[in-house]
């Protein structure tokens, strides 16, 4: 069989297995809705909790950002495996012994205001809809290529499939197919990297190749010494040198490890096991899970990156592998013949001003229309960095099955991750808004139909923008964790360890916080991105890293009007000890 119809067949098989999983566990209840019962195991949420936390951005995105940026593209892999040790150690056991369903559940009641947990809603769908753009994108890009579709079709299968399990299993059913789904992500990602090692390094082991000496095939010497070598004759910075200035590095870092620490629907997912220590033992299994793919992706990258130049570069374009053509036909790559010798140059610079001019509904394009905009380098091709996960596979020639494998992977860390986001912003609405706070007499049955609404209309937005993506998935998704650093980090932690942190600190400090944030965000994306530059940035800080100055603010914010402002009632503060004490325990101390 073809890539094509193998694709069909374990893509089909996989979204079979996720809607039998939605019909087996569906919600009879809220408390199912909204965190599963309460009931799930140690073991199966560390499955759930990481393939909710590894979506596209790590499946599909991460390792294309780490072949392209070589040494700088660490700080993802230091900041988002860095969040989940500070989110098992200061966030998850207390967050389960507070017992709610929500992060701006905890906010409201902690807090002990209705304003607070307003605030704490819009900070949540702010940031689930920020993130969930880039896992939509993701899954149009996966369609596009693999199931030979319009992109925009392709995002709308991806929506049904979410839909269904999402409105009709809410916590209970996303839980569940998230397991499946860690399996099927997992499998797919490590097969083509056996695979791949062991043609390029000789040993069955991704992490040991990344260092290994390359084989006789593939050439001499150590893969990355001959990637710096590679890198320096095209013109880019050394493969494991970094060019980005060392304040931007710690707060991008920073800002990805304690967003990880706020995300909303990672930090729920605790809210799902029996007891406090449950989430403590979740949380380690989840780690584990994380790192298998993660310790796996810088050996990934660098075999893409060293594949791709030695298949490409100086290439005439009449003999380029059938994969390159194909990729072609999603506007993902693109090549213009500036010096008219029908040879692939490949070397540091932009090949277009912009990126290619799509012309027809599947994202293909006519190089006549995009040749007239070339900037002034010698580079002739462009590249999406989203692609190299997916496209390694047949940058490798590897059998067509191991392709396909591939694409039910991406499609699995992004569902999974956007079916998590979906049910953070639908329970924010039902429960946290008009439960809580507009409809308090409002009966169970009637709050479990007004989240699958809600889910409904969450599912609508998030097309929307996987259709008009604002970024690639990497980038999108670090202005999520930049957003979370600077709204719900702080207000947490001042939550559990800080019992004078009161009302007004809180509301006062997320505003700050993310409203600074994402102005940041904004002006050098979107108002004026041609000042986006170490020029222009605050203390040469990008956006990518603003949100650690974001959470900053909103700490300093916090202390100041919580100083100058009534401190919380007694019995707030009385709870505020028992989320960190076990009962009798100050007694104990006593004696």
């Amino acid at each position: 069989m073809d890539v094509q119809a193998w694709t069909y067949l374990i893509v089909g098989l996989t979204f079979a297995l996720y809607i039998g999983i939605a019909i087996w566990s569906r919600a009879g209840s809220t408390k199912e809705f909204y965190v599963a019962g309460a009931g799930v195991p140690p073991l199966a949420n560390g499955m759930a909790t990481a393939a909710d936390w590894m979506s596209a951005a790590s499946f599909i995105s991460m390792a294309g950002l780490i072949s392209f940026m070589g040494y700088d593209g660490s700080i993802y892999l230091m900041g988002w495996t860095g969040g989940y040790v500070l989110l098992a150690l200061l966030l998850a056991p207390y967050l389960r012994k507070f017992g709610k369903f929500t992060v701006p559940d905890f906010v409201g009641d902690r807090y002990y205001s209705n304003a607070a947990r307003t605030v704490a809603v819009i900070c949540a769908i702010f940031v689930s809809f920020t993130y969930v753009a880039g896992q939509m994108r993701g899954v149009g890009v996966v369609f596009s290529r693999f199931l030979e579709v319009p992109i925009n079709i392709g995002i709308l299968i991806g929506m049904g499939i979410v839909f269904f399990y999402a409105v009709l299993g809410g916590m209970k059913g996303i839980t569940y197919t998230q397991v499946a789904q860690y399996c099927v992500l997992i499998f797919a990602y490590m097969v083509p990297a056996i695979f791949i090692s062991m043609m390029v390094a000789g040993t069955p082991l991704p992490q040991q190749g990344f260092g290994s000496m390359l084989t006789e095939a593939y050439g001499s010497g150590f893969l990355l010494d001959k990637l710096d070598g590679l890198h320096r004759e095209l013109g880019f910075t050394a493969y494991t040198d970094g060019s980005k200035p060392m304040i931007d590095v710690f707060f991008i870092t920073f800002a990805l490890m304690v967003g990880t620490a706020g995300l909303p629907h990672v930090i729920v997912r605790f809210f799902t096991v029996p007891k406090v220590r449950d989430a403590r033992v979740s949380a380690g299994w989840a780690l584990v899970f994380i790192a298998l793919l993660y310790t796996t992706a810088p050996a990934v990258a660098a075999f893409a990156r060293y594949n791709l130049i030695n298949t490409v570069s100086n290439t005439q374009y009449a003999e380029l592998p059938s994969w390159f053509k194909t990729w072609e036909g999603t506007g993902l790559i693109a090549w213009v013949d500036k010096n008219d010798d029908g040879a692939v140059q490949y070397v540091n610079g932009k090949a277009f001003a912009g990126k290619p001019a799509f012309i027809d509904e599947r994202g293909a394009h006519d190089q006549r229309l995009i040749s007239n905009e070339p900037t002034d380098n010698a580079n002739e091709l462009y590249i999406d960095r989203d692609i190299m996960v997916l496209a390694n596979p047949e940058i490798a020639d590897l059998p067509p099955w191991v392709i396909a494998l591939v694409a039910a992977g991406g499609l699995a860390a992004a569902l999974s991750t956007a079916a998590g986001l979906l049910l953070v912003i639908s329970t924010s609405v039902a429960h946290d808004l008009i439960k809580k706070q507009i409809n308090p007499d409002l009966t169970e049955k009637s709050e479990v139909l007004i989240a699958r609404i809600a889910v409904a209309c969450a599912v609508l937005v998030a097309g929307y923008f996987g259709i008009n993506p604002p970024g690639f998935v990497a980038q999108v998704v670090a202005f999520a964790f930049g957003l979370a650093a600077s709204s719900f980090f702080p207000v947490i932690i001042m939550g559990i360890f800080y019992k004078k942190m009161n009302k007004e600190g809180a509301i006062a400090g997320m505003l700050t916080g993310i409203g600074f944030t994402a102005a940041y965000i904004i002006y050098f994306k979107f108002i004026n991105p041609a000042a986006n530059n170490a020029d222009n940035w605050f203390l040469g800080i990008s956006p990518e890293g603003i949100g650690t100055v974001g959470m900053l603010i909103n700490f300093a914010v916090s202390f100041i009007v919580a100083k100058i402002t009534p401190a919380p009632p007694e019995d707030i503060q009385e709870l505020v000890d028992s989320l960190r004490y076990p009962k009798g325990a100050g007694d104990a101390a006593m004696h």
